[in-house]
């Protein structure tokens, strides 16, 4: 072929592959297993018109919460950051009596400080026996400077003396999502899984006082369980399911 008719045949090429409408070129979407999230990118777009997607920061600097989280909803198209991933330093106080009042309250402050969204938790063991404690102080039961098995010792050691059929207890948890574009300002959801307490901590799975937290439809504690496992019958995850549809509206708003 000569070095004219290459070129015109170049040319030409060119010409036929920019008239191709947006709907000839090949798409990739990519669906979230429970959402119906979807952001394509179209070959041959600027680069600039591919959308980014959305941020949630999670309002906690718990390696184990972050973890549960990310696990929790690694199916939805957003992109979850800690605090530590967005500058804040601050420490929002959790002043209140429930574990509503504390997941709002952390929402919305973080909200401000970082003018993002917000998810943020208060959640906690409630122990039938001691009243409802530890409850919203359940991350800070018996003071500062306590490790986990710290906080756990001292559970056993206040439950010592109550038998086995009374010693029944649940953990709770309520999610709080804030943000100038969430509707209303702040929506809460909760979730709850009951249990008990066992005699002596089993499993070193989880974290806080998932080894001494008894199923008893499984005869293990939540210490025993895998992530799957766990994500399935905890407070958390049965509360990020109710959240889930909030989410949902709020990626496609």
């Amino acid at each position: 072929m000569g070095a004219k008719c290459f070129v015109h045949f170049f040319s030409s090429a060119v010409r036929i592959a920019l008239s191709l409408t947006q709907t000839q070129r090949p798409t990739y979407a990519a669906q979230s297993a429970n959402l119906t999230v979807r952001k394509a990118i179209t070959i041959g777009q600027p680069e600039q018109e591919i959308e980014m997607r959305k941020r949630l920061v999670l309002a906690t600097r718990n390696a184990g919460k972050i973890k549960e989280f990310k696990r929790l909803l690694q199916f939805v198209d957003v992109e979850l950051v800690g605090l530590e991933e967005t500058g804040v330093t601050d420490e929002v106080e959790e002043t209140g009596e429930t574990f509503e009042a504390n997941a709002r309250l952390k929402a919305e402050t973080y909200a401000k400080l970082t003018g993002e969204t917000v998810l943020a938790d208060d959640s906690g063991l409630e122990v039938d026996a001691l009243d409802g404690r530890p409850g919203v102080r359940s991350a800070r039961y018996g003071g500062p400077g306590l490790t986990d098995k710290d906080r756990v010792a001292k559970l056993l050691n206040e439950l010592e003396d109550v038998r086995g059929w009374k010693r029944t207890a649940r953990f709770r948890a309520v999610l709080a999502m804030a943000g100038s574009d969430v509707p209303g300002g702040v929506i809460t959801e909760e979730g709850s899984v009951e249990g008990a307490i066992a005699h002596q901590p089993i499993g070193e799975g989880g974290f806080g006082y998932d080894p001494v937290f008894w199923i008893a439809s499984l005869a293990k504690t939540t210490g025993e369980l895998n992530g799957e496992q766990k994500d399935g019958l905890s407070h958390r995850g049965a509360a990020v399911k109710r959240m889930l549809p909030h989410i949902e509206k709020w990626l496609n708003g």
